[in-house]
């Protein structure tokens, strides 16, 4: 029985997709070896670079699709998302974008799923969901898969995704902001607690669930469709209303 010899090729990454890579093939072409013909995206993520990051690949010039099988000494240059030129006619590898900007966001992005339901972003997130269960949602094409596992990014069924590169929740926040934006925000919309939309309610309706002193102090509330949460703007509500504003001045 005989095996397929070992393939090489020449791959050159642009952009952030060189956050993928060692420092060594950064910026430059290099050699990489497979020991199979396989399809360009196999090849690109076995060097490490997930399929939903990459907006357009060229096999010796040509956009070629996902499934494009390579050849020895094929040279493979890979772009990520292009921001300021239009590549809609050139790419295939594009999947249409959702109609609307959604996200689902893994089990260890808490915060920056939190953050991103604070500035009225419609974020799923599920502190027990599974990898299979996270990637099943992305796959289904009506929301965009935030992670930080390499892993879970490359899994074939995720139609759209994106690894968060910065570490801290608000500077993740901003990341994704820009990455994804411009995007119309409605702060304070939605529940921080379950993702649910939030609706002003007069002060009798809500009464009987607050404190001695909030029902004292505060007459305007809003109210979780989702989990009953109740909202009013107190200190917790202030601090929240800087950190948006912090995000906001950031964007500009």
């Amino acid at each position: 029985m005989t095996t397929a010899a070992p393939l090489a090729v020449s791959i050159r990454a642009y952009g952030p997709l060189n956050d993928f890579l060692p420092a060594h093939r950064r910026q430059v072409a290099w050699t990489h070896v497979v020991d199979r013909r396989a399809a360009v995206k196999d090849v690109l993520e076995s060097a490490g670079i997930p399929h939903p990051e990459i907006d357009l690949i060229l096999v010796n010039g040509a956009s070629v699709p996902f499934d494009h099988a390579v050849e020895p000494g094929d040279r493979i240059a890979v772009f990520p998302r292009f921001r300021a030129l239009d590549i809609e006619s050139t790419t295939r590898v594009r999947v249409p974008p959702p109609a609307l900007v959604r996200f689902v966001a893994d089990v260890h992005l808490g915060k920056l799923a939190r953050r991103l339901r604070l500035v009225g972003l419609d974020t799923a997130y599920d502190a027990g969901a599974g990898d299979a269960d996270l990637a099943a949602r992305a796959g289904r094409g009506d929301r965009i898969l935030l992670t930080r596992d390499r892993a879970l990014l490359k899994r074939s069924v995720v139609a759209h995704g994106y690894f968060v590169r910065e570490t801290s929740a608000h500077r993740q926040l901003v990341e994704v902001l820009r990455r994804f934006g411009p995007l119309e925000l409605h702060p304070f919309s939605r529940c921080l607690r379950c993702n649910g939309e939030l609706r002003d309610v007069e002060k009798s309706s809500v009464e009987a669930a607050l404190l001695p002193r909030t029902r004292e102090y505060y007459d305007r509330f809003r109210l979780c469709a989702g989990c009953g949460q109740v909202y009013w703007q107190g200190s917790h509500w202030q601090r929240l209303a800087r950190a948006v504003d912090a995000v906001a001045r950031e964007l500009e």
